[in-house]
């Protein structure tokens, strides 16, 4: 993808900045190459704009669908009027390591609210998204993604483990897990991250901003600053 994206910039760079130049100053490519180099900051600011327009492309045609979460797979203020979506899998290391800032961001924000999109694309990491749901459905879907993010990887030990330290009602939590409501919803997850072209987790949306990996706390914060009601 980054290389389609340098390759449209160079097209609009030497089609519009080179013919330009060309037409003010008589300058040919050569000099426009030069003029490139010495100025690269233009090359960095034309990629993150087109980025940003494909971006709000992709968002568009998801539609409000993004924001509508599972009932209960939300962290942070349900009714907050800045709202950060977040996909993610138990089993990966960078959502694990994206956690700290995730849950600095909530604490900062009283009116954050965190959409939770439960994404498992790892091995092994469905039944722990399955029964992350099914807390959600008990109202403690924060209690039990923060307890199996500190047990380490899903297992089916951590997994029975999580939902017992987040007070879950066990019996009642498998049959949700198990059910035709949460197998639509990870369908549906999956359709989403497909269309908006992720490769992985975690994911990001803030407004008409996209984000892809361990970004950190500065780059989260800094696209939730930008999301209106801040």
């Amino acid at each position: 993808m980054r290389q389609h994206i340098f390759t449209a910039i160079l097209a609009l760079v030497f089609g519009f900045v080179g013919a330009g130049l060309w037409s003010l100053s008589g300058l040919g490519q050569t000099r426009t190459r030069d003029y490139l180099l010495a100025n690269p900051g233009i090359l960095n600011e034309m990629v993150e704009a087109l980025k940003d327009e494909q971006s709000g492309e992709r968002l568009a045609a998801v539609g409000d669908e993004l924001y509508d979460p599972f009932p209960g797979a939300v962290r942070g203020n349900p009714q907050g009027s800045r709202t950060l979506v977040s996909f993610t899998d138990h089993a990966c290391g960078y959502c694990r390591q994206s956690e700290p800032d995730v849950r600095r961001l909530i604490a900062e924000d009283p009116e954050l609210r965190v959409v939770v999109r439960e994404w498992p694309i790892f091995e092994g990491s469905e039944a722990a998204a399955r029964m992350a749901l099914a807390a959600a459905e008990q109202g403690r879907y924060d209690a039990f993604y923060q307890a199996l993010f500190e047990l380490g990887q899903p297992t089916t030990a951590t997994i029975a483990r999580a939902a017992e330290a987040a007070g879950l009602d066990l019996e009642r939590a498998r049959r949700v897990a198990d059910s035709g409501e949460v197998a639509a919803e990870l369908a549906r997850n999956e359709q989403l991250a497909r269309s908006l072209e992720f490769v992985g987790t975690p994911a990001w949306v803030a407004g008409d901003r996209i984000l892809q990996g361990a970004v950190g706390y500065d780059a989260l914060a800094e696209a939730v600053k930008q999301v209106d009601g801040a």
